[in-house]
Order: C-alpha cells, then structure tokens, then sequence
C-alpha cells in the first residue's frame, strides 16, 4: 500500500485486499489450525497457525501500516506483547520506566521479571533531569500515561536513549497511532493493548508490537511462535474490522474529551483534572507538538475516596469498569481496581483519583451524566 495514502484510506485497505478466490471485499477468516503441504517440509506458504495464519498477518500489515512500521506481530494479550519484548531482556539488564505506567505493566517489571535479575528503574521522565540512561538496556515510556496522562516528549527521550545504546519502547495505546507515531520521533518498538483504542468496541483481546529494524522482528517473531501467546483468528479478524474506523472514533473520542474536560475543570466539586489538551497540563506544550489530537482519556481528583466511591456508582452511561477505548463510556477507580498493584508502593494511585474513557455517545447525555453523579458527592 502506498505511503502517500492518508490514515484513513490505509486504515481502510492495508492488509484488506479483497479475497482472490472469490473476490469477496472482506478478507474470510482462516479458522484452520493447520495447512495441507504438496510434499513433506514443502508447504504453499502456512504451516501451523501458532507459527502463520492469514487473518492474523492481515491485522499485522494493517497496524503496520497505521504506524508508520515495516513489521508488526499480535500476541493474545497486550501482556503477551510486553512479555515477547521482555524476552529481548536478559539477566542482569536495567529497563528506565515512565513512574506512571499501567499497573499490570508495573506488576510485570517489578514483580516478575525482577525475579529473573532484571532490575527495574522508575523515574518521572517528563523531567529532562531524569535522562540519564547510561547503563540501561531499555527505556519504557507510556504516553499519555495511564492514569495521570501525562506526556513525555518522546523525541527528546529517544535522543537520549540512543546515546546511551538503550532500546526506546513506547506504549502507545492511549494515543493509538492516529494522535501519536512514536517510531517517527525515534522510538525502537512500539506496543499496543489492541484491546482498547485499536479494536475500539471492547469484544477482543489482543496486543501488538510495531517496529522497523529486521533484526528485532526476527527475534520477536522468534519468540511469538515459540512462546505461542498469539491470537485466534477470530479476534485478529474482529481487530481489523475496529481499525477501519480509527480515525473517525478517535475524531470524536478526542472533540468529547476535550468538551468534558473544559467543563469539569471549572466545576466547583472536581478537584482536579488531568488531561493534556487543558492548557494548564503541564505537559501541554509536548503534547500539542507531538499529538494530533490529545485523545479520550481523562482523569478527575474528587475529594477523597468516599466521594469518588459515590460518583461512579451514580452514573449511568459511564458504565463502571476495568478497560477503555471502546465506544462506550467507561468509569473506574484505578488505586482499586487497574492499578491496585501499586498500593504501598511509592507509586500509588490515590483513591480519590476516578479515570474516564469517554466514549462516543452525544456529549450533551454524557455531561449530563456526570452532572448528576456530581450532584451526589
């Protein structure tokens, strides 16, 4: 697929060329788990469906395509695909994390693999002071990060990793390749919890990582057929479908966010309000130079977690629970629900702290939803 096509029209037709069987316009899903060879180690081009499928190599052009890479692999999970990366880790290594990271991301590094001697280094990196990498194997930077959004300057980072020889992984779920390329500010990989932004309607699970060196895709590939953590083609399929509305979806997730955001900052019962698109974030100015949009996550501060408790159970279209991304409106409290890992470490989220994934409903039924539960704290 030619580079020079825009996002949406590759969203539409990378990896989607109609079926040269039939000429169907949608690709078929390969359920098969295995493929018939004209003689024995001489198969057409499938073997084994944990090692190729074709569905699954469709979402993988396809993602591809959207950021910018040459390659991209999916895993079952978004952990599956930190996991595959892990794998390039190896005892004795130091991987430099965002401090605000995801907490399945945070209970991974510093709770498995630090088990197996790799030893995790948590620091704010939206402060330049904290660039120092020399020593470390990898830097792991989410952005906007989950929950506090905040935002890293991804290009600035990236300088500064490839001078100490570290490897810059960006976990882009949050902005999804339509607000943010990290492997055009000079990430090396790129992971996604496809789950979320990615296939956008929360009915699948799966993650993927992006890149453009040919070495690193052939260990990782390496790694996903050995380990096997891949997704059935069911899901691949499901994922494809969701990417061809990413552009719009993320249109509207972003104009809502931004309309809610404005609004809760100056209520008088919001005590915070954490979104990079409000010129008070103060990592507004990165973000505007590097996001198309600033995206459909945000997160308020209420009075204490008695009041936060109160909200999220009086919404209504705002449904309570863990996820986001889809299109519907999604409430949690991350310091008890996706980030209570990190309770008693210097990195715990406080429970006054609500995240909303705001959907694609009207923003006049939204803000009123949030006006009532607010009326309740």
């Amino acid at each position: 697929m030619e580079e020079t096509l825009g996002f949406a029209t590759l969203a539409v037709h990378a990896g989607q060329e109609p079926d040269p069987e039939t000429g169907a316009v949608i690709p078929p899903i390969h359920l098969s788990s295995t493929f018939q060879q004209p003689a024995p180690g001489e198969p057409r081009r499938y073997e084994y469906s944990r090692t190729q499928n074709p569905t699954r190599e469709a979402l993988e052009a396809q993602i591809a395509a959207l950021e910018g890479a040459r390659w991209g692999l999916a895993f079952a999970s978004g952990m599956a695909a930190v996991d595959a990366v892990a794998h390039l880790l190896r005892p004795g290594d130091r991987v430099v994390l965002m401090n605000d990271v995801y907490g399945g991301t945070y209970r991974y590094f510093a709770r498995v693999l630090a088990d197996w001697g790799v030893t995790p280094d948590f620091r704010d990196l939206t402060d330049p002071e904290t660039w120092a990498f020399a020593g470390a194997r990898m830097v792991w930077v989410e952005t906007p990060t989950n929950p506090f959004l905040r935002v890293v300057d991804l290009a600035a980072v990236a300088e500064a990793a490839r001078k100490a020889g570290a490897l810059l992984v960006v976990d882009n779920t949050f902005a999804s390749p339509y607000l943010t390329r990290p492997l055009e500010l000079g990430a090396d990989l790129v992971v996604h919890s496809a789950t979320k932004y990615l296939g956008g309607h929360s009915d699948l699970v799966l993650g993927v990582v992006l890149g453009r060196d040919e070495a690193l895709r052939e260990r990782l590939a390496f790694y996903q057929n050995s380990v096997g953590a891949v997704p059935g083609p069911f899901e691949a399929w499901l994922c494809s479908r969701g990417l061809k509305t990413l552009a719009l979806r993320m249109e509207r997730h972003s104009e809502t966010a931004q309309a809610l955001a404005a609004w809760l900052a100056a209520h008088p019962r919001v005590r915070r309000v954490h979104y990079p698109g409000l010129p008070t974030h103060p990592n507004h100015a990165v973000a505007a130079r590097q996001m198309r949009r600033f995206g459909g996550m945000l997160s308020i501060e209420l009075e204490s977690k008695e009041a936060a408790v109160r909200f999220v159970k009086a919404l209504r279209l705002f449904t309570l629970a863990e996820s986001l991304g889809g299109v519907e409106s999604l409430v949690s409290i991350p310091g008890l629900m996706t980030h209570a890992s990190l309770k008693g470490t210097p990195f715990e989220v406080p429970e006054r702290l609500v995240r909303l994934s705001v959907g694609v409903e009207d923003l006049e039924d939204l803000r009123r939803d949030l006006e009532a539960a607010l009326e309740r704290v």
